[in-house]
């Protein structure tokens, strides 16, 4: 198994986490860059590689139109005390227009899609099963940091287990381009200082 083929597994763990369509494309879109054999991002400078962090090959091409890469960096188990993961990527065209509409959306709409369980055409046709109680709970937040504006997605485990993760975005424009500084951890304040490190790198 190659380089790009362990992170890529790393990464579908993390990315189980939060099922948002719009984080579950940006996480997507990470995943099958970092599969791609070629260059380096140009790394996060303030996530360095001295505090366990490792930068994940981008690949010296895009998926399509509209999406580049700038840099992805992994902080895994084995050498941080929280896994976490960090990317700046930059949108352009109809992409980042269609981004840009979704995360400035209502929080409360955010939250309900956030927590809705991806489409399963397999299940469709299967009797539908009761529902029990929710396994999770969802809160969106805004707040600003670096002049720019941020959202912060939390998901709590129901169950009292106190498992939780947290995506932080940072968004911006750049010219044409919509930037994007995306970061995941355990916990909100870490999640939000990663993210803050991702967009300063920029």
């Amino acid at each position: 198994m190659g380089f790009g083929t362990s992170r890529s597994s790393i990464l579908k763990r993390e990315r189980s986490r939060s099922r948002f369509h719009v984080v579950s494309a940006l996480l997507c879109g990470a995943l099958l860059l970092s599969a791609c054999a070629g260059r380096f991002g140009f790394g996060i400078a303030e996530l360095p590689a001295s505090q366990g962090w490792e930068p994940l090959p981008i690949g010296s091409w895009v998926l399509n139109d509209g999406l580049e890469a700038r840099t992805m960096v992994f902080c895994p188990r084995a050498s941080c005390t929280q896994q976490g993961f960090a990317s700046v990527i930059a949108f352009s065209g109809d992409k980042a227009a269609r981004i840009e509409q979704a995360l400035n959306a209502d929080p409360t709409r955010l939250a309900r899609l956030f927590s809705k369980p991806p489409a399963d055409e397999a299940r469709t046709h299967k009797t539908a099963r009761p529902k029990g109680p929710p396994k999770s709970t969802t809160s969106v937040s805004r707040f600003e940091a670096e002049g720019v504006a941020g959202l912060l997605v939390e998901i709590a485990a129901s169950d009292g287990s106190g498992k939780s993760a947290t995506t932080a975005i940072l968004h911006g424009r750049e010219a044409e381009r919509l930037l994007v500084a995306l970061a995941v951890s355990a916990d909100a304040a870490t999640a939000r200082r990663d993210a803050v490190a991702a967009w300063r790198s920029r």
